[in-house]
């Protein structure tokens, strides 16, 4: 199944899920550390039937007070999209804005991780498919469309009990991303 027909059949908690791990993925650009988005994950674990606690508006303040930079002026491309996402996040964890929500946090983290693929050369311009395989795609774009199934993958098959592994499933995007910040930081001083 497709990157866009397993968005398009998640539940809330999914959904949820799904924009929520794009974005923790992309913290390393916020200067953000690695339990950031804690709260917003624990509201996923903790609420019942197909949605997250009910806690997911206080967390999403608390997240973005934590995260507050600086204006975008001047700022990458990367950055700019990875601050859109959490600007973006809707306070009301349900309905239409989450599906918006989640989907532009898929395109929004292929494209930047298309940006910050060293093997990518110049970053084409356009979206990453995400209704087609990993064929032809720079490895860190490919592996990001394939954490991102696996997220929708898990908490479909999962529930509740799915966001702990998709948890880990994005921490270690996380990990691979900061290298490459990283990498990228020292390249350009």
């Amino acid at each position: 199944m497709s990157l866009v027909e397993l968005i398009a059949r998640a539940d809330t908690r999914g959904l949820a899920a799904s924009g929520l791990a794009c974005l923790d993925r992309c913290v390393p650009l916020l200067d953000g550390d690695d339990e950031a988005l804690r709260p917003l994950w624990a509201t996923l674990a903790d609420g019942s039937g197909d949605a997250p606690g009910p806690d997911w508006a206080e967390a999403l303040a608390q997240v973005r007070d934590k995260l507050a930079g600086p204006d975008a002026t001047g700022e990458d491309e990367a950055v700019v999209l990875a601050r859109r996402m959490l600007a973006a996040a809707p306070a009301e964890c349900s309905g239409p804005a989450l599906r918006t929500w989640a989907d532009a946090c898929s395109a929004a983290s292929l494209r930047i991780h298309r940006l910050l693929d060293p093997a990518a050369g110049a970053a084409p311009e356009g979206d990453v498919p995400r209704d087609a395989g990993t064929e032809g795609l720079p490895p860190l774009v490919a592996a990001e469309l394939r954490r991102q199934a696996g997220v929708l993958e898990l908490l479909a098959g999962h529930g509740a009990a799915g966001v702990r592994p998709a948890l880990e499933v994005s921490t270690e995007g996380r990990r691979v991303l900061r290298a490459v910040v990283s990498r990228r930081a020292r390249g350009r001083g």
